[in-house]
This record gives structure tokens, C-alpha cells and sequence, in this order.
């Protein structure tokens, strides 16, 4: 493959959360056909997309490498930036302090209004934030998951309702989605947990009447002083929505699966010509 088809591939199996993937294939794009600017970023921004210790040190070690052939990329320079302001001050100085001459680089090389230099101010944004700015980020993250997972709930309740899983590409993630979670809630002691995806707002809702009644009759009848027990309603539908987070895992392993198969097709029919 040449450099823009690793690239290409690398930026598809980015799109799903292919981390692993990515690493590797811009890994092997860099020993079959050597070293490119582009391929660094992608294999910094697969680590770093992780967000852990380890792997952070693993980006850096890229975008470093990549920097010392290439010192004015501009895809490198933001990257390593973005990298850098997110680093912890006590715990990594070094990587922390370099934000500054990044900074002070990319400000020659991109002019204001480039995509570049909005790149650059939208991370100063985020490294500038206090916290309750982050408070308040983790919390609409929280939301939008949330969001996403009733999304998935709805979709997933009218496949139950249709009665089967409509025919789709292999490489929509959504209805893999669906098709995984319909499999995960198939057989007959999973009927409960059908009934709870399909109906799961009133389900909710009756839960938290039972929360309240289970706990206040405890309470009332002398049992207890104070009463938690009612919280165990909810278990049945904690227990379906874990069903539908493991099925959107699995469905994002099988899209990237798909995406790796045809790239190998790709490549398989390319050297048959």
C-alpha cells in the first residue's frame, strides 16, 4: 500500500475506535515503506486517544520521532501540543513545559484563520478550563453517553417490536448495534430483559414509584428506621442497560473487523494485478 492508503485505513479504523488497530497498521506502514509524517500522528493519536500513562509516553515517543525529520509538520506540531497541554504539570514537567515553544512554532507556521490555528486555540481553550469547567465537561460527557445509550434503546425496541434485525452493511456501527444487542436478549429466560429494553422509559418510571412506595412501607411498618432496599428495583434494568453498553462493544469490534477484512481484500486484489 502507499502512504495515503495507510493513512486512509488508519483514519477509518480511527473513526470507530480501532485504537489497537490503528496502532498497529501505522506500525506496519512505517516498517514496509518507511517513514512518513502522517503515519507518526496516526500512530500518536491512536495512543493517546487511550489516555493513560503508558501510552501517552508511547505518543510522544511518535510525535518526537516524527518531528525529527519532519520539524515544521503542522499535523505533528498540533498534535504533540494537544498532548502536551493535557499533561499533568507535577507528574510530567517536561512534556507540560514544551507546550510553550509548540505554541510559539505553530504560531509561525499556521497564520490566523488556518485549521491549524483553530486546532491550536480550541486545546488552549481546554487547558485553560478551572474546575468547574470540567465539572461541568464530565458531567455533559455523562449526558451525551447517557443520550446515546437510550438512542441505542429505541433502536433496539423496534427491532424487538418488528421482530428481527433489518439487513444492513456490515460497516454501519449502528446497526451492528442493534443486531448484537438483539443476540444478547435472545432465548427465553431473557424475555424479562426484552420486556425492560421495550419499554424502558415507563419501566424507569414504574421503578422509581416502587423505589419510593418499597422504601416508605419499610419505613412505616416499623422494620427499619431508614430504608435503601427499595433501590433493588432498579437491578433488572441496570442489568438490561449493561447488556446494551457490552452489545455497542461488540458491535464497534465487529465494525472494525469488517473495515480490516475489506482493506485486506483491497490489498489482496491490488497484488493479484
Amino acid at each position: 500500500m502507499t502512504h495515503e492508503e495507510y493513512a486512509a485505513h488508519c483514519e477509518e479504523l480511527f473513526a470507530v475506535g480501532g485504537f489497537t488497530e490503528v496502532r498497529k497498521l501505522a506500525e506496519s506502514g512505517l516498517a514496509e515503506i518507511g517513514p512518513d509524517p502522517v503515519l507518526y500522528r496516526w500512530l500518536g493519536l491512536a495512543h493517546a486517544a487511550e489516555d493513560e500513562d503508558d501510552h501517552d509516553d508511547e505518543a510522544e515517543k511518535a510525535y518526537g520521532a516524527g518531528l525529527a525529520q519532519w520539524p515544521d509538520d503542522l499535523g505533528l506540531l498540533v498534535s504533540y501540543l494537544e498532548l502536551c497541554l493535557r499533561a499533568d504539570g507535577w507528574t510530567y514537567p517536561g512534556r507540560s513545559a514544551r507546550a510553550g515553544s509548540l505554541k510559539e512554532r505553530i504560531a509561525v507556521l499556521a497564520p490566523a484563520g488556518s485549521p491549524e490555528a483553530a486546532q491550536v486555540e480550541d486545546a488552549l481553550g481546554r487547558a485553560g478550563r478551572g474546575y468547574w469547567q470540567d465539572l461541568r465537561e464530565r458531567t455533559a460527557s455523562v449526558r451525551a453517553e447517557r443520550a446515546a445509550l437510550t438512542s441505542h434503546s429505541a433502536d433496539v425496541a423496534e427491532a424487538l417490536e418488528k421482530g428481527g434485525r433489518p439487513s444492513a452493511h456490515p460497516e454501519d456501527l449502528r446497526a451492528a448495534e442493534v443486531a448484537a444487542a438483539l443476540e444478547l436478549l435472545a432465548g427465553p429466560w431473557r424475555a424479562p430483559l426484552r420486556l425492560l429494553v421495550r419499554y424502558r422509559v415507563a419501566a424507569y418510571s414504574a421503578a422509581f414509584v416502587l423505589v419510593v412506595a418499597t422504601n416508605k412501607a419499610l419505613v412505616l411498618s416499623g422494620t427499619v428506621s431508614y430504608s435503601a432496599w427499595g433501590w433493588i428495583w432498579y437491578a433488572p434494568l441496570l442489568l438490561a442497560d449493561a447488556r446494551l453498553k457490552q452489545a455497542r462493544r461488540v458491535a464497534r469490534q465487529r465494525v472494525i473487523g469488517a473495515i480490516e477484512a475489506r482493506h485486506a481484500e483491497t490489498a489482496a486484489a491490488d497484488q493479484g494485478r
